[in-house]
């Protein structure tokens, strides 16, 4: 019992064997959500007759789909919900756990609940909730809602609220391991020029590295990185490099030198440096729950350390499960030991975390605390929102894994984590053109949107695949960037409310039983509802639109539904489905430039879906984009109301001032009932100034042109 063997590896355990434990049963409730990572459906399932779900950090190779095993983090938050209410279990533990789902109505069908309920059959449902670590000790918040927002901004107040990210890291992110050189990524970001796409950065891999020396450039592929950030610069994008935690043992590499002489490196049970296998072959592992390495990692990112950065290279830390080849499950022996004597059992599920945050505060480190960061990362616990984006894993090119990347993104939002995102195309194996679009049209409405692929497969990029299916992918490119304001104004409101960015359809419609196993469809906030094509050859699909009394609006043809009813919706390959809610009114962007920095200054375009009283409202946040002088009040967060015929913009905030030049270069009124005669704008102190504008009888839509007023500005717009 004093050790544990697993395969050719050997687990000590100087303190002896250990678990805690506790049961939950939660009467009245059949669905419950979260404890991500998995690749599983967003609904949990009883796993009476499967291993239960595991919540270890791990590095997965070609993860299995529908399944419970633990994948590169793990979030113990599960959430509970009924007509009535919404809750949430916080298990708060960073050791192996598993969770163990029990149900009384699992395996009944529904001619079954039917039977019991003639015959007079009281049962309550319920659900019973096994939760079970290897260490530490027993640690749980119990989220009481009772609604959807107050659980999420409970957990909110407990562990943070998803960072604002720089509004660039919204835009679209091309990546591959590896672009070759500097002339590669020359040619591809000119790629995008000559095809008019749009793209915001351009990111390297392992390969960029001296010898996977990370903070370093191979002097013969990268020997002047300044030159091409430079280059980037110049069109107003980006670039991401890889920094993985694990360090190539090499006396000539300063890195490690510097580690090793401040005593950094976690330990052998024995006490010397623990060392494995990964890239670079024999690695050593820095000790990210000490204090002062993280500080001594952040610093490493300033422009004198990082040589060759500058202020538009940002980073992205993979393999921090943390990933050991030679490992016993390819990651670290549980009896490594740690700072402050703390067994690496006890902490497993921590370190990527801690990965992400000391160099996420590398970053803000490097601007004199005046820029935010962007930072990707692989594994996560709870509270990695504060410190930026993560994305589902090493996924392959199947329509399957298009299909589950949904659940596993709604799954993560549940848990705060918003700025998520899977691989665009799959990593692994090669997608049939069909697959790819399909996957760039799905990825367009997902938070974190980039394209990636593994080294062994052919070249992707969007031009590569005949001049249709480049249109295709163009097409899906601009709906994401003219919709960056909404995105922006999403993310604000999760950093403040920590509201979730994209969010099963349950969350906005709490009493509707017919959305709670949904996960093909989906809300970005609660005004676009989306139902990407996930299906090979789909001629249609069956599409829901939630609420009761409500409309929606086909975003492409302005055709009006009214709701709840079940749609069958017609696709052709060019279709993204997305359909805008009756009663809101979304900010965008509609004139095209190759990045988002580029439409800083366009002017905006609102969109106003009227309710069946012709009624709207929706929200406009805006600042600087990249620096924390939101935090001293330097912003505009706007509100747009519709009602009684007129269109009203005034600040939510009086305390924020920012100053733009983007003016209103249209309105769109969706859901008109009737032509008005005359369009006219008030703003205070100014004339009344009668607009143009056009009414399409067929479509019952009024387009307004040129409003022209600051879109900081106080004004109302009249329809008589």
């Amino acid at each position: 019992m004093w050790e544990e063997t697993f395969k050719t590896h050997t687990d000590s355990k100087p303190n002896g064997p250990s678990s805690v434990g506790l049961d939950f049963s939660l009467p009245g409730f059949e669905h419950v959500y979260g404890i991500p990572e998995h690749a599983d459906n967003l609904r949990l399932r009883t796993t009476e007759n499967t291993d239960p779900y595991r919540l270890y950090n791990l590095d997965v190779f070609q993860y299995e789909l529908y399944n419970t095993m633990a994948l590169y983090g793990a979030v113990p938050l599960l959430l509970a919900h009924n007509v009535q209410r919404t809750l949430g279990i916080f298990w708060l533990n960073a050791a192996e756990s598993w969770v163990d789902i029990s149900s009384n109505t699992a395996g009944k069908t529904l001619l079954g609940k039917m039977l019991q309920y003639i015959q007079g059959g009281d049962e309550t449902p319920q659900t019973d909730v096994r939760w079970m670590s290897e260490s530490g000790i027993i640690d749980v918040f119990i989220l009481l809602g009772p609604s959807p927002s107050d659980v999420f901004k409970q957990y909110g107040s407990l562990t943070g609220t998803q960072a604002l990210p720089p509004y660039f890291s919204l835009g679209y992110h091309q990546c591959r391991w590896n672009y070759n050189d500097e002339e590669d990524v020359r040619n591809v970001d000119a790629g995008f020029d000559e095809h008019n796409l749009p793209y915001d950065v351009i990111w390297l891999d392992i390969e960029h590295a001296d010898g996977k020396r990370y903070f370093t450039w191979d002097p013969h592929k990268f020997p002047t990185p300044k030159n091409m950030l430079t280059g980037l610069k110049e069109k107003r994008r980006k670039m991401v490099t890889i920094v993985d935690p694990h360090i190539k043992i090499d006396s000539g590499y300063r890195i490690h030198s510097e580690i090793r002489s401040r005593n950094f490196y976690i330990k052998t049970k024995d006490g010397g440096d623990y060392e494995g296998w990964c890239w670079p072959g024999s690695a050593a592992y820095p000790d990210f729950t000490n204090p002062d390495m993280r500080a001594w990692w952040s610093s490493m990112f300033s422009y004198d350390q990082y040589e060759g950065s500058m202020d538009n290279l940002f980073v992205w830390n993979d393999m921090n499960e943390p990933s050991v080849f030679n490992g016993p499950e390819v990651t670290m022996h549980k009896d490594a030991v740690h700072w402050g004597g703390w067994e690496h059992r006890d902490v497993h599920n921590l370190y990527g975390l801690y990965v992400h945050r000391a160099t996420a505060e590398g970053l803000i480190h490097r601007s004199g605390g005046k820029e935010r960061p962007f930072v990707l990362t692989r594994a996560f616990f709870a509270g990695s929102q504060r410190y930026g984006a993560v994305w589902t894993g090493d996924n392959a090119a199947e329509w399957e894994h298009l299909k589950i990347s949904l659940p596993m993104c709604l799954s993560l939002a549940l848990v705060g984590i918003s700025f998520c995102g899977a691989d665009v195309g799959g990593f692994f194996k090669n997608p049939e053109p069909e697959l790819l679009v399909r996957w760039y049209q799905a990825g367009a409405y997902q938070p974190f949107f980039r394209a990636h692929a593994h080294l062994d497969t052919p070249r992707r990029e969007p031009w590569l695949h005949g001049e249709a299916n480049t249109e295709l992918i163009r097409e899906a490119l601009l709906q994401r960037y003219t919709l960056l304001p909404y995105w922006y104004t999403l993310f604000y409101n999760a950093h403040r409310d920590a509201e979730p960015v994209m969010r099963p359809l349950w969350v906005e419609f709490p009493s509707d039983v017919s959305t709670f196993a949904m996960d093909d469809q989906y809300l970005l906030g609660s005004a676009l509802l989306v139902h990407p094509v996930t299906e090979s050859g789909a001629r249609g699909l069956q599409i829901y639109l939630p609420g009761t009394g409500e409309v929606w609006y086909d975003v492409h043809t302005h055709q009006k539904y009214e709701s709840p009813q079940k749609l069958y919706q017609p696709v052709t390959m060019s279709s993204i489905p997305v359909f805008q809610r009756g009663g809101s009114i979304i900010p965008r962007k509609n004139r095209q430039r190759r990045s988002s920095d580029c439409m800083e200054d366009d002017p905006f375009t609102l969109y106003v879906a009227l309710d069946l009283r012709g009624e709207a409202q929706g929200n406009l946040y805006l600042d600087d984009g990249h620096s924390f002088s939101y935090q001293q009040n330097e912003f505009l967060y706007r509100k747009f109301t519709h009602s009684h015929g007129k269109l009203t913009s005034s600040s939510l905030d009086l305390n924020g001032k920012f100053d733009t030049p983007s003016w209103l270069e249209r309105v769109v009124i969706i859901g008109a009932a009737a032509k008005p005669n005359i369009v006219t704008l008030y703003q205070p102190g100014g004339s009344e100034v009668h607009l143009e504008f056009d009414y399409n009888a067929q479509t019952s839509v009024i387009t307004v042109r040129k409003p022209g007023v600051n879109i900081a500005s106080d004004f109302t717009i009249s329809f008589r």
